[in-house]
C-alpha cells in the first residue's frame, strides 16, 4: 500500500479551497471582530500569546485542528514522549524532553528509563562546575580557571550561545558569573581561534570540547589547535587539567589526552540542534553561571514540555504556532518567517531557531521517502527590535509578505530611568513592540494619505497595503526559567510542523554531501602543498578556482612549524 501524503487528505484539500475565502478578507476587518480576537489569545504560566493578527478566522482554526487529526498529530507527540523510534531513517528515539525531565519521571528508550542516566550526568556537571567555580579544581600552575572556551559547531554551539547571551544581562545570572568569561569557538576559520584566545591566558583557561563522536572535522581541528596553545605554554602534561570533553567516544577522548573521567556523556536520542539541555549546553553554562541557575532554565523548558504533552490543541501554544506556520507556508504561500525579539538579550535567538527549524524541516521527501508535492520548511531569520526596524522592516511593510513573531518582555533585565523623559527606555522599546504588528495588519490607504494632503505623486510610495500577518508573545520577564520556556516553545512548534507535513524533522542528510566533497578537496590541497601535484578530478570551474587559490597562496610552507594566532 502506498504511503499517504498529508496533501492527499480531505482536510488539506478543504484548507486549499478555504484560501479563496481568506483572500476576500483583510486584517482591518478581521481585527474588528472582538469575539474572534479574544478567542485568539491565550495565557499559560503568565506567558501570553496573541495570534489575532494571523490571516485566519475561527473557521480556519477549526480546519487546521481537523488537519492535525488527519496527520495523527496527537499520536505522533505521544510517540515522541514514549521514546518510539520516530527518527526512522536513523532508527532512533527523539527524547530531548528527557534532558529536562524531573528526577522521578520515567521516559523510556528501547525499554530502558533514560532519566536516571540524564541525572547522573547532571549531578556530575554540578559537582565538576562547583569545583571549578570554587577554585578547588585548578589548572596546571595552581591558578583558578576563570575562563572557559567551548569548542563545538552547529547544535553544539548555537543553542548554548543563545542561552549564554540571554543570561549575560540577567541580574541573578550576571552576579553569579562575576569575574568569569565564557567564549564559543565554532568556525574552523583561524580568525575565530584568534578571536577566542585573544586576551586569555592558558593558565586560567578551561577548554570544553563538544563532539558526540569526537570526529567532527572542524571541531577536532580547533580542539587540536587549542591543545597546542595550552601545551606550548604549559607543557603537554597540562592538557588533562585544562581540557574536558562532552562526548560518547571515551576511547578517542583518552587518546586525545583528556581524562575519560572528565568526559560528560550524551546519547544517540539527542539530536545536535536539540542538545542545549544536555551536557553540550549545561556544562559550559554551569561553569559560567553555576548549576542552580541552569537548573531553572531546565525547569522552564520542562514546564512547556508538560504543557505541550497535555494541553488540548486549542490552548496548546506550540501546537497553535506550528499549525499557523503550516497555514502560512503551505496554504498562503509565505515561505519565510521573521523572529523579532524586542530585547537585545535575545539577539542570538534567531540564529539558533534558524538551525533548529531549517535543519529539521528543510526536507523534500516524506518520512516514507515520497517526493513532496508541496513546499515544506520555513526560511527563518531575525534581529532584535528596534534594530531590525532600521534594517529589513521596509521589505516586511511594503515588499514581500513575511509573517512575523514579535517577542516582548514586560520587565527589562536592566531598567533605565531618566528624569524629564516622556517614557523610560524600556517603554520606548515596547512602544514599537505594540505598534509594529498593527502597522503590518492595518497598513495605510491612499484615502487616508489624501486626507492628510500628501502630494499625489507620493501617495503610491506612502501607501501600506497592510494585511500582513504576525503574532505576539509577551513574557513577564527574561530570566533562566523564561529562556527555557522560549526554547521549548520553538523546539516543539518546529516538531509540530514536521509532524503535520509528514516529514522526519530529526535527521539531516542534507549536510552530508558538501562534507564528503570537502574531503576530496582536502586531499587535493594536501597533495598540491606537500608534493606539488597538479589539480585533477574536478570540473573546469572548481579546477580554475583551486589553481588560483594555490598559486596566490604559494608562500604557505609545505612543512610548516607550529604557528598560532597573535592578537
Amino acid at each position: 500500500m502506498a504511503a499517504t501524503l498529508i496533501s492527499d487528505t480531505a482536510p488539506w484539500k478543504d484548507l486549499k479551497a478555504h484560501v479563496g475565502a481568506i483572500d476576500k478578507t483583510h486584517l482591518r476587518d478581521l481585527m474588528n471582530d472582538t469575539e474572534r480576537c479574544n478567542s485568539m489569545m491565550l495565557e499559560f504560566d503568565e506567558l501570553f500569546l496573541d495570534y489575532s493578527r494571523q490571516r485566519a478566522t475561527l473557521g480556519t482554526m477549526s480546519k487546521l485542528f481537523t488537519l492535525a487529526e488527519a496527520a495523527h498529530l496527537k499520536e505522533k507527540i505521544n510517540s515522541m514522549f514514549n521514546g518510539e523510534h520516530i527518527n526512522s531513517t536513523e532508527n532512533r528515539s527523539v527524547l530531548h524532553v528527557a534532558l529536562r525531565a524531573a528526577k522521578d519521571t520515567t521516559m523510556n528508550s528501547d525499554g530502558k528509563n533514560v532519566v536516571p542516566d540524564v541525572w547522573q550526568v547532571l549531578d556530575k556537571i554540578k559537582e565538576f562546575s562547583d569545583k571549578v567555580r570554587s577554585g578547588s579544581w585548578v589548572g596546571a600552575t595552581g591558578k583558578a580557571l576563570t575562563n572557559v572556551i567551548a569548542v563545538g559547531i552547529g547544535g553544539s554551539f548555537l543553542g548554548p550561545l543563545f542561552v549564554h547571551t540571554a543570561l549575560q544581562t540577567d541580574p541573578e545570572a550576571s552576579k553569579s558569573a562575576g569575574g568569569r568569561q565564557l567564549r564559543f569557538l565554532a568556525n574552523v576559520d583561524p580568525v575565530d581561534v584568534a578571536r577566542n584566545i585573544s586576551g586569555l591566558d592558558p593558565e586560567t583557561t578551561l577548554v570544553v570540547v563538544v563532539s558526540k563522536t569526537f570526529t567532527t572535522a572542524e571541531t577536532m581541528l580547533n580542539a587540536r589547535t587549542l591543545r597546542e596553545w595550552i601545551s606550548s605554554a604549559l607543557g603537554p602534561q597540562a592538557v588533562s587539567k585544562h581540557m574536558v570533553a562532552v562526548s560518547t567516544n571515551l576511547k578517542l577522548v583518552e587518546k586525545f589526552g583528556i581524562d575519560p573521567n572528565n568526559a560528560f556523556a550524551f546519547w544517540d536520542w539527542v539530536g545536535g540542534r536539540y542538545s542545549v539541555c544536555s551536557a553540550v549546553g549545561v556544562l559550559p553554562l554551569s561553569l559560567q553561571y553555576g548549576f542552580s541557575i541552569i537548573e531553572k532554565f531546565l525547569e522552564g523548558a520542562r514546564s512547556i514540555d508538560q504543557h505541550f504533552h497535555s494541553a488540548s490543541f486549542e490552548s496548546n501554544i506550540p501546537v497553535l504556532l506550528g499549525l499557523l506556520s503550516v497555514w502560512n507556508v503551505s496554504f498562503l504561500g509565505y515561505p519565510a518567517r521573521a523572529i523579532l525579539p524586542y530585547t537585545q538579550a535575545l539577539e542570538k535567538l534567531a540564529p539558533h531557531i534558524q538551525q533548529v527549524s531549517m535543519e529539521s524541516n528543510g526536507k523534500g521527501v516524506s518520512i516514507d521517502g515520497v517526493l513532496l508535492p508541496f513546499e515544506a520548511g520555513e526560511i527563518d531569520f531575525g534581529e532584535p527590535g528596534t534594530n531590525g526596524q532600521h534594517s529589513f522592516y521596509q521589505l516586511i511593510h511594503q515588499g514581500r509578505v513575511i509573517p512575523c513573531d514579535f517577542i516582548g518582555i514586560v520587565k527589562s533585565q536592566q531598567p533605565v530611568y531618566l528624569r524629564d523623559e516622556v517614557v523610560n527606555n524600556h517603554d520606548e522599546l515596547m512602544s514599537n513592540f505594540f505598534a509594529q504588528p498593527d502597522a503590518l495588519a492595518y497598513g495605510k490607504t491612499p484615502e487616508q494619505l489624501q486626507s492628510e494632503n500628501v502630494a499625489s505623486h507620493l501617495v503610491p510610495h506612502k501607501t501600506f497595503t497592510g494585511n500582513r500577518p504576525s503574532l505576539s508573545i509577551l513574557l513577564p520577564s527574561l530570566d533562566a526559567y523564561r529562556i527555557g520556556q522560549l526554547l521549548a516553545i520553538y523546539e516543539h512548534r518546529i516538531a509540530v510542523e514536521g509532524f503535520v507535513w509528514g516529514i522526519n524533522s530529526f535527521d539531516q542528510w542534507g549536510v552530508e554531501l558538501g562534507k564528503s566533497l570537502a574531503s576530496q578537496v582536502r586531499k587535493q590541497l594536501h597533495a598540491s602543498r606537500k608534493k606539488g601535484e597538479s589539480v585533477e578530478g574536478f570540473n573546469f570551474s572548481t579546477t580554475k578556482l583551486l589553481k588560483r587559490y594555490l598559486e596566490a597562496s604559494a608562500d604557505v610552507p609545505s612543512e610548516p612549524t607550529t604557528l598560532l594566532p597573535k592578537i
